[in-house]
């Protein structure tokens, strides 16, 4: 049998838009997964499509809220006491981040690869005939004292300074915007040239879709490593046997970091754990999504009811859900929409892949050649699934690509 051009092993929205862009530059692509493609990390975010997004998870100032994060299972971060030995080194690492001059270049890198996000999904679902899945309506942020709004201040200014559209509202403005948000929001920000999606797993799947349509083809197998040949990876072990392999990409989300390592790349990757509570009927239609700027949540219209996602959990990929974290989002939900009918609510729980300073893995392996990395993008993955896969298609066809791909080396750490 002979190997397929490319195998991307992992199927959700950064594989599926890797593994497309690949396909139009006329690879042969097959996608690996363990399961239905999309149906992990990729459904179950806010859906929020934001060229913005160029601040860092941890800011200056974090070392003074670690005892919140330990003792406030319902914080907007938080961290397990039971996780705290297995976090410590990639919290380590993540506070070091938080250091401004730091938090200056991530911005500096985030924002080149997430500027492209609308353009560089035209591109895909134009071919695969999704365009109405994404919606540039802009986004607000509310806030319900001076004080919370003043706290971000350095968040809202490093993306002034990136050119990032932002525009002050007072309380009368933000009840014009969405006259269903109660009246408790003094001060607000509208970014207009952000978005989101009506529904990230139909976006994952149209554009898999296509891209079987177009020849790709799909195995759903676990991969648990690599058989080595001469310096190269031959073929992947997976739970279907051995499955041989011309080159590969490793877009397998927080599962990655275990299998880099057995590449001989190691890096600090953990598992943001992120919920939501989806309202199938909620009764009222926000023109936008919105973001809470005390809770750092976002409650997005979709296409299929009203749903409240975000937040920050450490503890690891084998804790049950946290059921206080749950509890929190409805409560919020309630608060933002006090008229909403919040009936028949699911839930969810997933794991974003995180890298402690907030930038994803984007590149070629040093130990094997055949090898590239796209994973690790945390709160970004769906903003940053397509620009990924476009860098990654320049990367693996030696042409020149079209943003500095070093920010995001595999090699950094």
């Amino acid at each position: 049998m002979s190997a397929p051009g490319i195998t991307v092993i992992g199927a959700g929205i950064v594989g599926v838009a890797v593994a497309s862009y690949l396909q139009r530059d006329g690879h042969a692509v097959t996608l690996v997964d363990r399961g239905p493609p999309g149906e992990f990390t990729s459904m179950g975010n806010a859906g929020i499509l934001s060229p913005g997004s160029v601040v860092p998870v941890g800011m200056p100032g974090v070392l003074k809220k670690v005892p919140q994060w330990l003792t406030d299972p319902a914080a907007p971060l938080s961290v397990k006491w039971g996780y705290l030995p297995q976090a410590a080194p990639w919290l380590w690492r993540f506070i070091r981040s938080s250091r401004r001059n730091r938090v200056e270049e991530i911005a500096d890198a985030l924002r080149p690869l997430l500027g492209q996000t609308f353009d560089a999904y035209r591109t895909l679902t134009h071919a695969a005939g999704c365009t109405d899945l994404i919606n540039q309506s802009g986004y607000i942020a509310v806030y319900e004292t001076e004080a919370a709004f003043r706290s971000d201040a350095l968040a809202w200014q490093l993306r002034r300074d990136r050119g990032v559209k932002v525009v002050e509202l007072d309380a009368a403005q933000i009840r014009e915007h969405d006259p269903d948000l109660a009246p408790i929001y003094v001060r607000g920000v509208l970014l207009p040239e952000q978005g989101y999606v009506a529904n990230p797993l139909w976006l994952t799947r149209r554009l898999f879709d296509h891209f079987i349509a177009s020849g790709g083809s799909y195995q759903q197998r676990e991969v648990s490593g690599f058989e080595l040949t001469d310096g190269r990876v031959a073929s992947l072990s997976t739970t279907g046997g051995p499955l041989p392999v011309d080159r590969v990409v490793l877009a397998a989300g927080v599962f990655s970091a275990r299998l880099a390592a057995r590449l001989g790349t190691h890096v600090p990757l953990e598992s943001q754990r992120g919920y939501h509570v989806h309202f199938p009927e909620p009764g009222i239609s926000p023109r936008t999504p919105v973001m809470s700027g005390e809770f750092k949540f976002f409650t997005t219209p979709m296409a299929d009811g009203l749903r409240n996602a975000g937040t920050v959990e450490i503890a690891g990929l084998d804790a049950p859900p946290t059921q206080a974290r749950i509890d929190a989002l409805v409560r919020h939900t309630k608060r933002m929409y006090p008229g909403a009918r919040l009936d028949d609510m699911t839930t969810w729980m997933g794991h974003r892949p995180c890298t402690p300073d907030s930038l994803p893995v984007i590149g070629r392996s040093r130990q094997f050649g055949n090898v590239f990395f796209a994973f690790g993008h945390g709160h970004t993955g769906l903003c940053g699934g397509a620009p990924t896969g476009r860098l990654l298609a320049d990367l693996v066809a030696g042409r020149p690509p079209g943003i500095d791909p070093a920010p995001y080396s595999p090699e950094r750490f």
